[in-house]
């Protein structure tokens, strides 16, 4: 595990995203996340490699559950992810048509 870094790994558009992107490549361990308009930051754990530009689950999201960024829905949970755990093609899917009217 890596040890605890003051550089920014992680940033959310909105507060309440379930999901932030990684600013860079960020290895298992403890990662700093950043929200848009929101002072300070917080620690987070890293459960697994997360390439730069990708998702890490920032809290727990069980099988069908809409995944959040920009405070939208962006996708559907086609498994259970951790939190802590990247967030992709392989456990996520598109939601453009289920949850569009």
């Amino acid at each position: 595990m890596q040890a605890v870094s003051d550089e920014l790994a992680f940033l959310a558009h909105k507060e309440g995203d379930s999901v932030a992107i990684a600013v860079r490549d960020v290895e298992p361990g403890t990662g700093s996340l950043a929200v848009l308009g929101a002072d300070g930051r917080r620690q987070i754990t890293v459960a697994e490699p997360i390439p730069l530009g990708h998702k890490i689950a920032l809290v727990d999201l069980a099988e069908n559950t809409p995944v959040i960024e920009y405070g939208e829905p962006v996708g559907l949970a086609c498994q259970d992810i951790a939190a802590g755990e990247l967030v992709h093609i392989h456990n996520m899917r598109s939601a453009k048509w289920q949850l569009s009217a």
